[in-house]
C-alpha cells in the first residue's frame, strides 16, 4: 500500500505541470461549451415561405438568414449598407444553395426609408412568413435620427415599431406567421422614461440602451395581445452575449487596462452562429406554434424582468410610438 502511494506521489510530482493544464483546459472546455448556449434542433422546412431579417448582413442576423436560407425560404435582407449586404447576400447563396436571397434598403434610422422598404414589401412580395426584428445600436454617443428621436430608441424600437405595423396586413394574409423581437438581457435594468423619451434630460448611453431593449419587450407583448386570434405570433429574445460588430461604439471607452482584461473573456463568449440559435428558435421551432408574446433565452422559455410584463405601460408606449411614427 505504502509503496502504492509512494508511485502515486512521484507520478503526480513529475507531471504536476501537465496534470494543471490538463484540468485547466477541460475546465476552459466546459465553460466554453456551457457558455455556447442552447441549440435549435428544428428541422422544419421553409421552403415556400418568405422570410425579411434586418440588419442581415453582420453578426448574428446573417447567421440567421444563412439558417432560412439553409431551409429553403426566400430570404430578404432589409440592411442599411447596401454594399456590405449583398456581400453577404453572395456568401449566403454560396453557403446555402439557395439563390433565393434577395438584398432591400433599409435604413431604421429614417422613418422614411422604414416606409419605402414596407411598401416595396407589399407591392413585390406575395407573402411574408417571418419577419426578424434583428439590427439594433449599442452604447452610441447622443446622436438624433433623422426625424430627431434619440437614436437608440429611434432604431432599436421605433424603426421595428413602425415596419411591424407596416407589414402586419402582408403577415396576416400569410398566416399562420411569426414576428422575432431579438431584445436583450439589458431589459432587466430597463426603464420607459416616459416623461423624456429622448433622454434629452440625462442621456446616458447604457440608460438608453436599456431603455430600447425594454421598449422592445413591451412592443412584444402588447403586439402579441393585439394579434390575438389571426394567426400571428410573436416572441422576444435575449440572444446572449456575443461577438459581434455591435459592441463597435462600447469598446473604444474602455481603458488600455480594461481592454487587456476582458480581452481573454471574449474569446470564451458565443460566435455569431451559436447568438443565433435563440432567434432561429423562435422563428422556426414547432413547439412555439400556439405560444405568444413569451420571452426566450438559450431555446427555452425565460421569465422577464417584472417591468417587462406590466400590460398598462406596454399599451402606454404603444399609443407614444404610433403617435412618435405617424401611425396614430
Amino acid at each position: 500500500m505504502q509503496k502504492c502511494a509512494e508511485v502515486i506521489r512521484d507520478f503526480v510530482k513529475n507531471h504536476a505541470t501537465g496534470l494543471i493544464v490538463f484540468v485547466a483546459g477541460a475546465g476552459v472546455l466546459a465553460l466554453r461549451r456551457w457558455l455556447a448556449g442552447g441549440v435549435c434542433r428544428s428541422k422544419v422546412s421553409l421552403d415556400g415561405k418568405t422570410v425579411l431579417i434586418t440588419g442581415a448582413n453582420t453578426g448574428i442576423g446573417k447567421e440567421t438568414a444563412l439558417d432560412m436560407a439553409k431551409r429553403g425560404a426566400r430570404v430578404i435582407l432589409a440592411c442599411r449598407d447596401i454594399t456590405r449586404a449583398r456581400i453577404a447576400a453572395d456568401e449566403i447563396r454560396q453557403q446555402s444553395g439557395n439563390g433565393n436571397v434577395v438584398v432591400k434598403k433599409l435604413d431604421l434610422s429614417s422613418l422614411q426609408s422604414v416606409r419605402d422598404l414596407a411598401k416595396d414589401v407589399q407591392e413585390n412580395e406575395e407573402r411574408l412568413d417571418i419577419l426578424i426584428n434583428n439590427a439594433g445600436i449599442m452604447m452610441c454617443p447622443k446622436w438624433k435620427t433623422e426625424d430627431g428621436f434619440e437614436m437608440q430608441f429611434g432604431v432599436n424600437h421605433l424603426g421595428h415599431f413602425l415596419l411591424t405595423n407596416c407589414l402586419l396586413d402582408l403577415l396576416k394574409k400569410s398566416a399562420p406567421s411569426r414576428v422575432v423581437i431579438v431584445s436583450s438581457l439589458a431589459h432587466e435594468k430597463g426603464s420607459i422614461h416616459f416623461d423624456d423619451i429622448n433622454l434629452d434630460k440625462d442621456y446616458r448611453r447604457e440608460k438608453s440602451y436599456r431603455q430600447s431593449k425594454l421598449a422592445n419587450m413591451l412592443f412584444c407583448r402588447e403586439l402579441a395581445a393585439r394579434l390575438e386570434g389571426t394567426g400571428v405570433t410573436a416572441y422576444s429574445l435575449h440572444p446572449g452575449v456575443i461577438r459581434t460588430e455591435l459592441g463597435r461604439y462600447l469598446f473604444p471607452t474602455f481603458a488600455l487596462w480594461q481592454r487587456i482584461i476582458i480581452m481573454p473573456f471574449f474569446m470564451l463568449i458565443k460566435n455569431p452562429r451559436e447568438g443565433a440559435q435563440t432567434t432561429i428558435y423562435c422563428a422556426v421551432d414547432e413547439s412555439l406554434a400556439n405560444s405568444s408574446g413569451l420571452y426566450y433565452s438559450d431555446c427555452a422559455p425565460k421569465t422577464p424582468a417584472p417591468q417587462a410584463l406590466d400590460d398598462a405601460a406596454a399599451k402606454k408606449l404603444w399609443d407614444l410610438s404610433a403617435s412618435m411614427v405617424g401611425l396614430a
